[in-house]
């Protein structure tokens, strides 16, 4: 049961920013000496892995606060974010990577499962992230963008750091925020609504 609140955290971190819970994984497992990533999931805490995820990550926080280009990068990042769900959750469930040689293991065994979870979750939360964004910026005309990336930031440090210290915090903080994202899209769908109204009116 942890280790689903671990790899959900991480992947709904994912969905959020695609390179915080990866740089923080590879950080954790070469900083704090009671986090090990599996020996399959080692290469995260490379030192390339790190510069690479490191200026990947650097580059989304600023991308995402600009209007217009936040846009941009919410449709680049619709690839991105899914994929390194299914890498955290698949990493913070202790799944095991397949060999390149042997990829009929890779569906025989069943490891494939915790990589499509931990995909499908960063999926559901991108969605409703860049919904959101899209109702956000009509409304404002782009300036809640700097705002809303500000805080979308600190829920995926927040989430990622949690699941990997203090799971227990990272089942609230999850659920704190599937709260939130259910009331975000009511209030859009309900302003949607009012206006659709207000025009046939």
């Amino acid at each position: 049961m942890i280790e689903f609140i671990i790899g959900t955290s991480l992947a709904a971190s994912a969905g959020l920013n695609a390179w915080m819970p990866l740089f923080l994984l590879g950080l954790s497992d070469r900083l704090i000496p009671a986090v090990e990533l599996p020996s399959s999931w080692a290469w995260i805490s490379s030192d390339l892995a790190l510069w690479i995820i490191g200026a990947l990550l650097a580059l989304e926080i600023v991308a995402d606060k600009i209007p217009a280009l936040d846009s941009i990068n919410d449709v680049v990042q619709s690839i991105m974010r899914p994929a390194s769900g299914g890498i955290v959750f698949g990493a913070g469930t202790s799944a095991q990577t397949v060999a390149v040689d042997d990829p009929a293991g890779f569906f025989t065994e069943n490891t494939w499962v915790p990589i499509v979870v931990g995909i499908a979750i960063a999926l559901v939360v991108h969605a409703a992230k860049s919904a959101t964004r899209v109702a956000a910026n009509a409304v404002t005309g782009g300036l809640a963008a700097p705002v809303l990336s500000t805080a979308e930031d600190a829920a995926s440090f927040s989430l990622a750091a949690a699941a990997i210290i203090v799971p227990i915090v990272a089942g609230l903080l999850l659920i704190g925020l599937i709260i939130t994202v259910i009331v975000l899209m009511r209030r859009w769908r309900r302003r949607r609504e009012a206006k659709a109204a207000a025009a046939h009116g």
